[in-house]
């Protein structure tokens, strides 16, 4: 990949990364409940946290943000931003929506008391079709997606968190090991 492909697509995270709108947090939990697997997760979960869009980039080095909002029995709680750095072998940029369920209370305060998270991730993302497979600290997670409105998913909670991903559009290579943060604000 050239220098002048890796700033092209810098130039281009900002415009993934705009700020949601009230209908762009209904219309991600549509998307995600759409694609069934999900459906229990809403249904049953102590709470969850809701990205409409997360932007990523990397070429060796990357690094990921997106902002969101956190909700506790289906009420909204507050905003949650996320921040995430990697290293490994990757090259190219993405977006994606995910969603984060809190199995229980105890998973809820983790997530919501700003803790430091690991993971390792390997994934392929081409345009609006991909499959990606996650093992880390806020949970397991696997995902294939042909589109927005026909992604496949499946989770289940590992330590108190089952994460669910749909690819947006991109192209993404990576397999690498990365950190995440979340900032938690009260409403």
């Amino acid at each position: 990949m050239t220098t002048r492909m890796i700033i092209t697509l810098l130039l281009f995270i900002p415009f993934w990364l705009q700020p949601a709108a009230a209908d762009d947090y209904q219309d991600t939990v549509k998307m995600f409940k759409d694609a069934k697997a999900p459906q229990a997760f809403f249904d049953r979960a102590y709470g969850y946290a809701i990205f409409p869009t997360v932007g990523k980039a990397g070429f060796i080095v990357g690094g990921a943000y997106g902002e969101g909002r956190v909700y506790k029995n289906h009420q909204y709680m507050g905003k949650t931003t996320l921040y995430q750095a990697s290293i490994g072998f990757q090259m190219g940029g993405q977006a994606y929506s995910q969603v984060i369920f809190f199995e229980d209370e105890r998973a809820y305060k983790d997530f919501t008391s700003d803790n430091f998270e690991f993971s390792a991730q390997a994934a392929v993302v081409v345009l609006t079709a991909g499959a990606s497979a996650e093992a880390g600290t806020k949970g397991m997670s696997t995902s294939a997606s042909g589109g927005q409105n026909n992604a496949k998913t499946t989770a289940d909670y590992y330590k108190g968190m089952a994460t669910f991903i749909i690819a947006k559009g991109g192209l993404m290579y990576e397999a690498s090991i990365a950190g995440q943060k979340f900032k938690f604000e009260p409403k």
